[in-house]
């Protein structure tokens, strides 16, 4: 078994997956020694289910997500001979979102957000491992926007993301007012608009539960 299918497998029992990984080149803020980095994200449909019936979810300690990831993903760096980066507990902070778009599987969507072929705009990351050697990787795939009708432009019920990027401010005044009730309850809007998203297979509850933690 290659180390990707290895990885793949052992990242599975966590309902993770491999959502990308790159050759670092110097300047890309990978650790010394680095010869593939490999990003992971939740996969679904049954992340959700899965992690919160974790003991970080039963603690009633702060920030159980990332306790979770940081318990997993280290455990999985230790097993591959690797070190686990996470895009929390900075500064300084790791540059995950151009590691996505190293990656092949991400890119800067219409709104600005990143886009990922798999998770559309509801790509985020758990962390990463950093590897010596040079995995072989696939080829990357083409991305969701090409022929895309674009909803994601007009989507967004408080005009607060668009081509000229997010605006957050205006987002939270959104979330403030009845009118932002489903953005809350159900997630963005503009999120759930991307025809790549609403194949991923996210849950609504998943995404509540990171709007209160944006929206406190």
């Amino acid at each position: 078994m290659t180390g990707l299918a290895a990885l793949t497998a052992a990242a599975a029992a966590d309902r993770l997956f491999v959502s990308g990984g790159f050759h670092p080149e110097p300047g890309d803020g990978a650790p010394e020694g680095c010869g593939t980095l490999l990003l992971l994200s939740p996969d679904e449909p049954g992340f959700w289910p899965h992690v919160t019936s974790q003991p970080e979810f039963a603690d009633g300690a702060a920030n159980p997500l990332d306790r979770w990831s940081a318990r997993v993903i280290s455990a999985l760096a230790h097993s591959f001979g690797g070190q686990a980066l996470f895009p929390f507990g900075g500064p300084p902070w790791h540059p995950f979102y151009t590691w996505a778009l190293r990656s092949g599987r991400a890119w800067a969507a219409p709104v600005t957000l990143l886009v990922h072929d798999r998770m559309g705009l509801f790509a985020s990351y758990r962390g990463a491992l950093a590897v010596p050697g040079r995995w072989v990787l696939p080829q990357p795939p083409s991305c969701p926007c090409d022929g895309c009708a674009r909803p994601c432009l007009t989507a967004c019920p408080a005009s607060a993301l668009g081509a000229a990027g997010y605006d957050v401010a205006a987002c939270h005044a959104h979330l403030d007012r009845p009118e932002g009730k489903d953005c809350l309850s159900a997630g963005c809007v503009t999120r759930r608009a991307c025809p790549a998203s609403i194949g991923y297979g996210r849950l609504g509850q998943q995404s509540a539960w990171h709007m209160r933690q944006f929206h406190k």
